[in-house]
């Protein structure tokens, strides 16, 4: 009986701690994602630090939705020191029977370091998908936020989230 007790208080005590939980965003997706080429970096000209960053990149999609998808992109930003304001970007999602157009609304970066060394960047912030058609049809037409992680060199993790 005991026993009993115990289990069934430590059942409702888990259905209270995942009831009053704060809700975990819908993952629609995981990218792995490699620059190609490099990075071009423009001095502004007006301080130091002031750049205009701009890449091309691919992906292969890991996890969700965007499983077995690739997408091809370029990204233009804006740098003052490790600081970072996105600026433009779009990407094409191909999916077996699918694709979908992405494009940037809003989003920030900064550069990670390690060890007192720049290791990479990471960024955060929303994109819309103004086209989608097959298996990513239901993309279309969604706002989303992404965040973005280095994961070696010329390389990082894109995830995109409700």
């Amino acid at each position: 009986m005991r026993k009993r007790i115990i289990s069934t208080a430590l059942s409702a005590g888990i259905a209270m701690t995942a009831a009053c939980s704060p809700a975990v965003a819908d993952a629609i997706g995981r990218y792995e994602c490699s620059v190609i080429g490099t990075t071009a970096q423009e001095p502004v000209g007006d301080r130091a630090g002031h750049v205009l960053a701009s890449f091309l990149y691919s992906c292969f999609g890991i996890d969700g939705l965007l499983k077995g998808a690739v997408v091809t992109a370029i990204n233009a930003s804006e740098w003052d020191g490790p600081k970072g304001t996105q600026l433009a970007a779009v990407g094409i999602h191909r999916a077996p029977g699918g694709e979908a157009v992405g494009e940037l609304l809003e989003g920030t970066g900064a550069v990670v370091m390690k060890d007192g060394k720049p290791i990479g960047t990471e960024a955060a912030g929303k994109m819309v998908f103004k086209f989608g058609s097959g298996t990513l049809g239901s993309l279309s037409g969604k706002t989303v936020r992404f965040v973005s992680k280095p994961a070696g060199p010329g390389r990082f993790t894109l995830d995109i989230v409700e």
